[in-house]
């Protein structure tokens, strides 16, 4: 290599910068194509969005609105704010530009929504006589028409071909004036329970979301995390499983939540030794698990809990076995890698103080406030979420007057009024996707409705798994992760609650196991090829092929492909109808099975394993995995034989090496 190929070398930076990660997801995420605003259109777009996420909290505890007018609005000021964030297409990013036909189909599709909201209670006494007139009806197919063309441009097209297909076939088989009745002016269409769910819950868990990522939590976590397991071998990586679970079940963002933890863990991780698409998979396995984390779970616990119509306390309990599979899954994977690359963790000096870390734990209070306030059952869950923002505000002016008196050299977790408008517009524009493709459920609802294809569904699916369960929750499985791939995790449960949870729950599944499932496979769309966006966030900031790094994110969270299948077909992992005793032996099996998968998949215990004990560990470990007494007694024998075999031809290798 000459001289200047050296320097060259040298001078390439070992990680992604935040510009890396921008290009790497404006390529493959649709989210990340936004339009440039610069100078006073910057400053007026950004009020905008300030001025939408204080209407949204607003309304949460101040409204009386009638819900089609509440609903109405919501919608009309997503689509202007969607407009003026994402253009047709990439080439139209250039800074404060946006075409007329923009502002024409953003009107045009606006405009209705507020006519219906001023007009609600005259509209709603016309009832179906609404289509008898073509100006109304062409307002609704306007609307109707601008939402879809929103959802390509800022969710994708899968969510949208089913759409269209399902459009298709309704107007194929219903009268005209009926369809865009039920679409626009009643609650089974863009009115349904989705969107309704979006703009009662979504919106706020989001904004709280980002407000509590500017009081410095996410510093904090992962230092908590390097106190807990940072000189540990291998630390760097358990660091980022750790900090990436309690930071993934506030930010409702896999994606996100990737960014901000793996900036600081990855650099750790690949510094330690392990192989950069290594190190950018654990950071989006841990990041994507960090949904299924309770209490919070991304705001999908209180979903589920609206959805089930369980009290929210109850989801959270049931959430935490799979949750602790699936990290444990991860960790173990870890350790095993650093174990097989001799990796060491990071000295205790470099390390931060449990001692100096302990006075922020202040920093959890709105947290644990809003989790009070949601299992008490004492107030609204948009309530909770709405005074567990304020009091965000409270802990971050608090935390100012801390950094101040201790004299704390960084600040950068100081809470700034700049901060708050940051907050305020930042909940707005995460808040654009999730509607869309809320909306986008709504719609699809709306179609199966009309149409009675429910039933001709579940038939369909009956008759093409033969009755077997298994089938049925394959064919599930793989239409979660499709219709998954680039969808915010809340939006996409929205859908699956609407679409594939009702078929699971007909053809026998328990119907919290059938809402745990579709939830799962939603959520590992993000690492799941071709489209893992998380993934591909961590390749960015590993410098790493986005593919490899996708492939490894999934092999690390076996688990959330397994554990679903399991609690579908025997629901006592999610403690459905058991013991405190068969509790304690699923947690106990599950946890070996877990190990076994683990050790099958890295390849590696006390020394690296040949094929067939790598088969034996696998086939031990799922058996362990199905709650039964007759799969975990096979299980154990059979994990038992492979663990003692690596064990003792270990030493066997060991005495003839020190020979």
């Amino acid at each position: 290599m000459s001289e200047k190929e050296n320097r060259t070398h040298a001078a390439e930076p070992d990680v992604g910068t935040a510009q890396d990660v921008e290009e790497m997801m404006k390529k493959y995420d649709r989210e990340s194509n936004v339009r440039i605003w610069e100078g006073i259109p910057r400053v007026v777009i950004r009020a905008v969005g300030v001025a939408f996420s204080v209407y949204c909290i607003y309304v949460t505890l101040f409204g009386k609105m009638m819900p089609e007018e509440k609903l109405n609005l919501f919608l009309g000021l997503i689509l202007i704010f969607g407009y003026l964030h994402y253009p047709i297409k990439k080439s139209h990013v250039r800074p404060n530009y946006i075409p007329w036909y923009d502002i024409v189909i953003m009107l045009l599709g606006a405009i209705p929504f507020f006519y219906f909201a001023a007009n609600a209670q005259s509209i709603i006494k016309l009832a179906t006589r609404v289509t008898q007139n073509p100006v109304m009806v062409g307002m609704a197919v306007c609307s109707i028409l601008a939402y879809m063309e929103l959802c390509r441009r800022c969710v994708g097209i899968p969510i949208l071909c089913v759409v269209g297909a399902l459009l298709i076939y309704t107007f194929a088989n219903v009268r005209f004036g009926k369809v865009i009745y039920d679409l626009f002016y009643t609650t089974t269409g863009l009115m349904n329970t989705p969107i309704n769910v979006c703009a009662k819950y979504i919106v706020v868990f989001i904004i709280f979301g980002a407000f509590l990522e500017r009081t410095g939590i996410s510093n904090f976590f992962i230092n908590l995390a390097n106190c807990i397991a940072g000189s540990s071998s291998g630390g760097p990586a358990k660091v980022a499983v750790i900090s990436s679970a309690l930071c993934g079940m506030v930010s409702g963002s896999s994606v996100g939540n990737t960014v901000t933890t793996g900036s600081v863990t990855i650099p750790m991780m690949k510094k330690t030794g392990y192989k950069s698409e290594f190190a950018g998979a654990v950071e989006a396995a841990a990041s994507t698990g960090g949904q299924i984390m309770p209490p919070i779970m991304g705001a999908a616990a209180f979903l589920m809990s609206e959805y089930m119509g369980i009290p929210y306390g109850q989801v959270a309990l049931k959430a935490i076995l799979p949750a602790v599979l699936y990290f444990a899954g991860i960790y173990i994977a870890v350790h095993l890698e650093a174990k097989k690359l001799g990796l060491r963790g990071i000295p205790r000096e470099e390390l931060p103080k449990l001692l100096r870390l302990l006075p922020k734990i202040y920093l959890l209070t709105p947290l644990v406030v809003l989790v009070i306030l949601v299992s008490t059952n004492r107030h609204t869950m948009q309530f909770s979420a709405a005074v567990a923002i304020l009091i965000t505000i409270a802990v971050g002016i608090i935390n100012n007057f801390v950094n101040k008196f201790t004299h704390e050299p960084d600040t950068s977790d100081n809470l700034t009024v700049e901060k708050v408008l940051d907050a305020l517009e930042a909940g707005a524009k995460s808040c654009i996707t999730v509607a869309v493709a809320c909306a986008m459920a709504g719609l699809v609802a709306g179609c199966i409705t009309s149409t009675g294809l429910a039933s001709m569904l579940i038939t369909a699916v009956v008759t093409i798994s033969g009755g077997r369960v298994i089938i049925a929750l394959l064919l599930t499985m793989l239409c979660c992760i499709v219709l998954g791939m680039g969808v915010p995790t809340t939006a996409n449960y929205c859908i699956m609650a609407s679409t594939c949870a009702p078929i699971l729950i007909t053809i026998g599944v328990p119907q919290v196991a059938a809402h745990f499932f579709v939830f799962y496979f939603g959520i590992v769309a993000d690492i799941t090829p071709p489209v893992a966006l998380a993934a591909y966030a961590g390749s960015a900031i590993a410098k790493a092929p986005p593919m490899k790094t996708a492939v490894n994110a999934t092999k690390l969270a076996i688990a959330a492909f397994v554990v679903p299948y399991i609690f579908a077909m025997n629901p006592a992992m999610l403690f459905v109808d058991t013991t405190a005793l068969q509790v304690v032996l699923v947690v106990l099996t599950s946890l070996i099975g877990i190990f076994g998968v683990a050790a099958a998949l890295n390849g590696y215990l006390f020394r690296h394993m040949n094929i067939p004990v790598r088969i034996l560990f696998a086939v031990g470990g799922l058996l362990m995995l199905d709650p039964k007494v007759a799969t975990d007694l096979i299980g154990i024998v059979i994990f038992g034989a492979a663990f003692l075999w690596q064990y003792f031809s270990s030493r066997r290798a060991g005495s003839a090496s020190a020979a």
